[in-house]
């Protein structure tokens, strides 16, 4: 059931905010933007990586993904249940734990925020010098950038427009995929191809090593559902209505990466390994083989707009949102938190797309080092909101509800940190010196401000559970 404007207004309120942002983004609009954001098509431009590592049996990999991933999306659903307000994994574990190691916890998902977008240029400038190779990989990026840009600066309405109509490309393209597999697979147009229960479990491949590549792989895979808790203040519905949009946007794009990736296994006919000239464009030499050339090219195409233009906006809109949080919270610098006539804020839009291109221009060719880098920031935020759910709900609340607030986040705990153990090098290190220029920063608005830890001091700390509650100052 969706809240009024002004019932919505009052429950921003007593967290000590003004509403600022434009209430227009519904359960349905939440979802869309979820599954946008995590890529309904994400398992091409990877297959033949995933299918390689786990030994033909990518569809287990997204299950096991799926089941890894669903006790943060409940975990997420807890807090911003709790917590209706922008600044995501910030806002939760500084009103969970402590405004400090909410800092740190905002700080962490930031580097994989700042970074998506970065990342999402930079692969989508490499898969266009594929289709045109004279054109400098740079000038794409820059085009996407500027793209993007404009349309999260005309505010909430353009991001709705543009995320339904690429969900609806995107979702188009998977249907076609599956009827081009289904007729190769029925005409016998690639020589040993057949559909089987093997991409999903073979007894014979499946032990502790690759399930736990699999499940390395499945988890980063499914990064972006949490981006809708950034949307908590456009959203008009309850409290309830942004948990409950991550968990089916998570679900419905689980059941996509499966269909997609069932049907190109067995499309791959018993192959053993790509080689390392085709395991990058392996799923588009499948779609070629089936259906030719000109489809392959097609696909490839849809493949750059839905990372370069579609997941690109999805990623700007979350990471602006969560500098407007943190920057009204004074842990950042106040022009971020500016909102404009279009009620969107544009100082922390323009200054992500600023980023962007800086970043662009020095990652272009470095996809590894960027993804790496995104890992850590995403898996650390996590981490520490499985401790904000025990914390808040056990240790504030007094709750009795063990199941969700013990068992789901210690579980969910334990898939993160085996993750986060099992990272790169290069992201651990990269990851702790962005922690340590997160302390300089901390220290220098801790100062700034006074010595305050918290929210500005007429934003009040609000211990409000599931229908709103007492306001501490």
């Amino acid at each position: 059931m969706s809240k009024s404007a002004p019932e919505a207004q009052q429950s921003l309120e007593s967290f000590g905010y003004k509403q600022e942002l434009k209430r227009s983004m519904s359960t349905l609009d939440l979802v869309v933007y979820g599954l946008v954001f995590m890529v309904p098509i994400a398992p091409w431009a990877i297959f033949g990586v995933v299918y390689n590592a786990a030994s033909g049996m990518v569809p287990l990999v997204y299950i096991t993904g799926v089941v890894a991933m669903i006790f943060t999306a409940l975990a997420y659903a807890q807090m911003s249940k709790a917590f209706p307000i922008a600044g995501s994994v910030f806002s939760y574990v500084g009103r969970g734990i402590h405004p400090t190691v909410g800092f740190f916890a905002g700080w962490a998902i930031l580097l994989d925020y700042l970074l998506v977008p970065t990342l999402l240029y930079v692969f989508a400038a490499s898969s266009m010098a594929g289709i045109f190779p004279d054109v400098p990989q740079w000038i794409w990026a820059v085009a996407f950038v500027i793209i993007n840009t404009v349309i999260n600066v005309l505010g909430i309405g353009s991001i709705k427009l543009a995320n339904r109509v690429m969900l609806g490309i995107q979702l188009l393209f998977v249907v076609i995929f599956v009827v081009i597999a289904m007729v190769a697979l029925s005409s016998g147009a690639i020589p040993g191809a057949e559909f089987s229960i093997a991409p999903v479990w073979d007894a014979e491949k499946v032990n502790p090593a690759l399930i736990a590549t699999a499940l390395s792989i499945a988890v980063l895979s499914f990064l972006g559902f949490d981006g809708i808790s950034t949307m908590a203040e456009e959203s008009t519905g309850d409290r309830k209505s942004g948990g409950r949009a991550m968990i089916i946007a998570l679900l419905v794009v689980a059941v996509l990466f499966v269909t997609q990736t069932w049907f190109a296994s067995a499309l791959a006919a018993g192959t053993i390994a790509f080689s390392d000239d085709d395991v990058n464009n392996a799923f588009f030499l499948l779609v070629a083989q089936a259906a030719g050339s000109g489809w392959a090219t097609a696909f490839l195409a849809v493949n750059v707009v839905a990372v370069g233009i579609a997941n690109a906006v999805a990623a700007q809109a979350a990471t602006s949102r969560l500098l407007y949080s943190m920057s009204r919270d004074r842990r950042l610098p106040a022009f971020l938190s500016k909102v404009n006539a279009r009620q969107v804020p544009l100082a922390a839009i323009l200054s992500v797309s600023a980023i962007s291109l800086v970043l662009v221009l020095f990652f272009v060719g470095q996809i590894a080092v960027i993804s790496s880098l995104v890992n850590f920031g995403a898996l650390l935020g996590f981490l520490l909101l499985h401790v904000s759910v025990a914390v808040y709900y056990l240790g504030k609340k007094k709750s009795k509800n063990y199941l969700l607030h013990l068992v789901v986040p210690v579980i969910g705990f334990l898939i993160i940190g085996y993750v986060l153990l099992n990272a790169d090098i290069t992201a651990k290190v990269g990851g702790i010196l962005w922690l340590v220029v997160g302390g300089v920063v901390y220290a220098v608005f801790a100062r700034r401000n006074g010595g305050a830890t918290g929210p500005l001091p007429e934003h009040a700390t609000a211990t409000a559970g599931e229908g709103g509650g007492e306001v501490a100052s």
